[in-house]
């Protein structure tokens, strides 16, 4: 029985070769034997050694398969082109850094064993990681429940897929994913595993806090509508307040008190006004935006060449046509 190991790489030439090698030791311990494996390496468009690296790994050990994106279209779209070439009997998906350790790996097949059908890694601690990163991250996880975003806390892309749900992923095929949202909204029998997570073994994080809203309001637009029902709960607010100032001019004007004379508070108000309406038009311009993208229907990704696998009868769906696997390329 195959299982896939699916990683992203961007710019991941110091981690490359420890990673691969963390793994096959993690693997050559394993309690199951019957359990062979593969890794997919997706290089996301790295600019440094990273392709060079994997390729030299492939050439070693053919249980390295490469698929080589034409640019960076991003982790959420890299993990789906892995989803789509993994051939497992259940698909691993981890980060290249090894702050997802393999040594649990066991653990998390053991569950698949009882009948689980997603097995995902929950973070119980996190070393080497600043203040506002945790901050941050516990936030994330709050605000998506606020936004009835049905996630697990504190977990991130590695976990365990059994082949049916990895079905239903890839027939998915919007562009801005969140494969933990996604993970979660197929439904299908699922338990959390605790680990903690190590610092990061080398390179920088591609993860800062730019790339972190970006997350955010792809996965709130993704699986929520609760932004658009707060503009209308904001303006029957604002509403019912203005009627209450209507009310309270009047009978100050019949009173004889002029507590409210002058334009500070005719430019305040309107101040609030304008300011809520152009924050509630962005939300409003953010789903359109993600309906715009949709329906252009351009793949979420292309393939600049693969090696590892040999030439299929057709694509998978919503991906680009793959290219015959014609081996590495000549010394």
């Amino acid at each position: 029985m195959l299982i896939s190991v699916v990683v992203p790489f961007y710019d991941e030439e110091d981690v490359a070769r420890p990673f691969y090698e963390t793994l096959a030791t993690s693997w050559a311990t394993m309690q199951d034997r019957s359990l062979d494996w593969e890794l997919v390496c997706v290089n996301d468009g790295s600019g440094d050694r990273t392709l060079d690296i994997l390729l030299e790994l492939h050439r070693r050990d053919p249980r390295v398969k490469v698929v080589d994106l034409s640019r960076n279209f991003n982790q959420q779209i890299a993990i789906k082109a892995g989803l789509d070439h993994a051939e497992g009997e259940a698909v691993i998906v981890m980060d290249a850094d090894l702050q997802d350790p393999p040594e649990i790996l066991d653990s998390l097949i053991a569950k698949w064993r009882e009948g689980f059908e997603v097995v995902y890694a929950v973070r119980r601690a996190r070393y080497g990681e600043s203040w506002f990163k945790l901050l941050t991250s516990r936030l994330f996880y709050r605000f998506m429940r606020v936004m009835h975003v049905e996630i697990p806390l504190d977990t991130g892309e590695f976990r365990l897929l059994d082949r049916k749900v990895v079905r239903e992923l890839c027939r998915m095929g919007e562009r801005h994913r969140f494969m933990r949202g996604l993970s979660s909204w197929v439904g299908f029998r699922q338990i959390g595993i605790e680990f903690d997570r190590p610092e990061r073994f080398a390179g920088k994080t591609k993860y800062p806090l730019k790339s972190m809203l970006r997350m955010t309001l792809d996965a709130v637009t993704g699986f929520s509508y609760q932004p658009l029902y707060l503009s209308t709960y904001l303006g029957f607010a604002l509403a019912l307040l203005a009627l209450l100032g209507i009310g309270a001019v009047i009978v100050l004007r019949l009173t004889g008190i002029n507590a409210l004379a002058g334009q500070a508070t005719t430019l305040v108000s309107v101040l609030l006004l304008g300011s809520v309406q152009l924050i509630f038009l962005g939300i409003i311009g953010a789903y359109l935006g993600r309906i715009y993208d949709e329906v252009k229907g351009r793949p979420l990704y292309i393939i600049n060449r693969t090696w590892g696998w040999k030439l299929r009868d057709a694509a998978p769906p919503t991906a680009s046509a793959r290219a015959p696997d014609a081996g590495p390329p000549a010394e």
